[in-house]
């Protein structure tokens, strides 16, 4: 794959709307939790900010955030290149996590296998008891 049609994809990726947090949001929403999204006063820019319980959640894609599970395959092609973009990603990762519990605020990473038909409701349940817990 040349470059060109990497930057395309990646571009094609929307950082503010994908298919999982869709699924986060609209059960959150249900719950009767509101939220902020996509919160640029916070590090990473959440995309689901809970002022109530002072909760960022980062709905994480498998591939571009290198999850160890069967949706992350190294690419072939290029290797070099996309380890040093993972490399890049999970570091900003570590470092936006980090940032928001200097902040006080609890992070809660929900990853997009666990948002599968088979695995979504325990996650979704989950992640509401995480929310609701304020230890």
């Amino acid at each position: 794959m040349k470059q060109n049609s990497i930057n395309k994809a990646m571009k094609g990726n929307s950082k503010k709307k994908s298919k999982p947090e869709e699924i986060v949001r609209k059960f959150l929403y249900s719950k009767g939790l509101r939220y902020r999204k996509n919160d640029k006063r916070y590090p990473g820019s959440p995309d689901i900010f809970i002022p109530k319980y002072n909760v960022a959640i980062f709905v994480n894609g498998c591939f571009w955030h290198v999850h160890n599970c069967e949706l992350f395959v190294m690419p072939k092609s290029n290797q070099d290149f996309w380890v040093k973009k993972f490399n890049r990603n999970v570091s900003r990762d570590e470092r936006n996590i980090e940032e928001l519990n200097e902040l006080g605020i609890r992070v809660i990473v929900v990853w997009e296998c666990g948002l599968k038909p088979l695995e979504r409701e325990e996650t979704l349940e989950a992640l509401l008891e995480m929310i609701i817990d304020e230890r």
